[in-house]
């Protein structure tokens, strides 16, 4: 049996799938998670062999609750899937180890084969994100630029950001200054929002 962990912040998709999932003979679910809190919690006390996580889920995303996954229990794999399939986003789940990457448009008896897939060591990404990858830019920000913006998305002060990336806060300005420019928009936020719809934070 493969044991799988389900987590997504709207119940009745998340229980929806968990039952489709579990008519499947060789599929078990051995926990739902409604946050990335909790799906890292449930993993580490029912150690599944595959986490089934939502891109978008509170308070951190899908793609940092996979993370910490990976990094507690290194046999265990990670398949995210995603209303906003986005190009950088998917850059970023691969440089993690992620082993898929699907649409949350694709039907649940696809999506057990994807698993089983996933479970015998193969990687799987949607051919439509992938193409979209392929065809994207590269960031234009800095590391640092998006360690300040990647903070600024939670309304942190200037004084929150420097604490939390560890810089002064007018070093803090000057990234976010970069960044703004860059990016061709107003507002520290604006720059955040921007990054965030690319995928690159």
């Amino acid at each position: 049996m493969i044991r799988l962990l389900i987590a997504d912040d709207e119940e009745l998709l998340r229980s929806a799938l968990a039952a489709l999932l579990a008519l499947e003979p060789d599929l078990t679910v051995v926990a739902e998670a409604a946050t990335s809190t909790d799906a890292v919690r449930l993993a580490l006390e029912h150690r599944p062999d595959i986490a089934v996580l939502d891109l978008e889920m509170p308070p951190a995303d899908g793609l940092h609750a996979a993370a910490r996954i990976m990094a507690a229990l290194p046999a265990a794999r990670v398949v995210l899937v995603t209303r906003h399939a986005r190009p950088g986003v998917l850059r970023r789940a691969l440089a993690a180890g992620v082993s898929g990457f699907v649409p949350k448009t694709t039907p649940a008896s696809r999506l057990a084969e994807i698993i089983r897939d996933v479970a015998a060591g193969r990687r799987y990404i949607d051919t439509d994100i992938a193409a979209s990858a392929l065809t994207e830019g590269p960031c234009p920000l800095s590391d640092r630029e998006l360690d300040v913006l990647r903070a600024c998305r939670t309304g942190a002060s200037i004084g929150e950001i420097a604490a939390q990336v560890h810089l002064a806060p007018g070093t803090v300005r000057n990234y976010l200054s970069a960044a703004m420019a860059k990016l061709g928009v107003g507002s520290r936020h604006a720059a955040a929002h921007r990054a965030w719809e690319e995928g690159w934070i």
